[in-house]
């Protein structure tokens, strides 16, 4: 019988051990308790031709790598409503999450929360301040961009006249990027003139008015970048006040359905485009990489394409989209 109990009592105490092995376990990188064939998307916002796009890109790249993907996505581009769905998604422990942080230091918290709790963090689109967080990053070259811009303006003005840049919100990374990148190529033509970078406060209405102040002043304005939609929008508003489309070229960013619109009406003469799928289908590659302990490349820049009205449709795979 002594013997009996003192079994029984060891059997009790190894039972107790294991049990506390596995609770600590579980508190971090507990792989019995993550989906590791569960990829999650995390876009900066819902219903947005970029994003879904995106979504699309990665949706197929995730099927051919044998993994499922959903997609949730916050319905503003802030913090406040990106980290209540990151949240959401935690709970449920994925095996990756591949996100577009709204904030670059908002999110880092609520991010971070995500990597302790053992799921692989990839980046898309945009990035924290924190490097320490995402295993990787993957993003268009905005400046590059920006000097691809500068390039395709100066060669629809005939490298000659004066150009104004049309900027969203100062302090706006990746729109100050695309202003820098086009700045830094433009002076590689000594027969343009830059007339520096407005800022719109990301209104439309504004950017008509900077135009109609602009063409007041340079009645010979030569070419417009604008550096986001709204840049775009109020730009070909004011140029057509004063029955100067298609006269001003202009240079828009992004190809959404609404921008490749303008491009085919003549309202913009060159739309430089992402490649969202590309950076969708990347980040699933190197989210699957760590799941698998495979190595994973730490910053990964994607190029971009100008388009014009005569290559528009050879270059339609370069379009956003409302739906995959």
């Amino acid at each position: 019988m002594r013997v009996a109990k003192r079994t029984a009592v060891m059997i009790g105490a190894m039972v107790s051990v294991g049990a506390l092995l596995v609770s600590c376990s579980g508190q971090v990188g507990d792989s019995g308790g993550t989906d590791s064939k569960k990829l999650v998307l995390i876009p900066g916002v819902a219903d947005e031709p970029f994003y879904i796009s995106m979504q699309c890109g990665a949706q197929e790249q995730a099927t051919k790598l044998g993994y499922k993907l959903d997609t949730q996505a916050p319905t503003k581009f802030d913090a406040g409503s990106q980290t209540p769905v990151l949240t959401g998604v935690v709970a449920n422990k994925p095996g990756g999450i591949l996100i577009a942080p709204t904030h670059a230091t908002a999110m880092a918290n609520p991010m971070k929360q995500a990597k302790d709790s053992g799921i692989k963090i990839v980046e898309v689109d945009t990035a924290l301040d924190d490097t320490s967080v995402a295993l990787s990053s993957i993003s268009s070259d905005n400046k590059k961009g920006g000097a691809l811009a500068a390039q395709t303006l100066a060669k629809l003005v005939g490298d000659k006249g004066p150009v104004l840049v049309i900027n969203t919100k100062a302090g706006t990374s990746t729109t100050d990027a695309r202003a820098q990148g086009f700045e830094e190529a433009i002076k590689s033509f000594p027969g343009i003139t830059s007339l520096g970078v407005q800022y719109n406060n990301n209104e439309a209405a504004q950017a008509a008015s900077i135009v109609t102040a602009t063409l007041a002043a340079h009645p010979d304005l030569a070419g417009i970048f604008a550096t986001n939609l709204s840049s775009a929008e109020g730009a070909a508003t004011g140029l057509r006040n004063a029955n100067k489309l298609g006269q001003v070229k202009l240079v828009g960013f992004d190809a959404s359905p609404k921008q490749v619109e303008d491009l085919k009406a003549g309202t913009v003469q060159a739309l430089i485009a992402q490649d969202p799928a590309g950076i969708g289908a990347k980040g699933v590659d190197q989210a699957a990489a760590a799941i698998e302990g495979k190595p994973v490349t730490r910053k990964i820049e994607t190029d971009m394409i100008a388009i014009t009205q005569a290559d528009m449709d050879a270059n339609s795979k370069y379009f956003y989209k409302r739906k995959c």
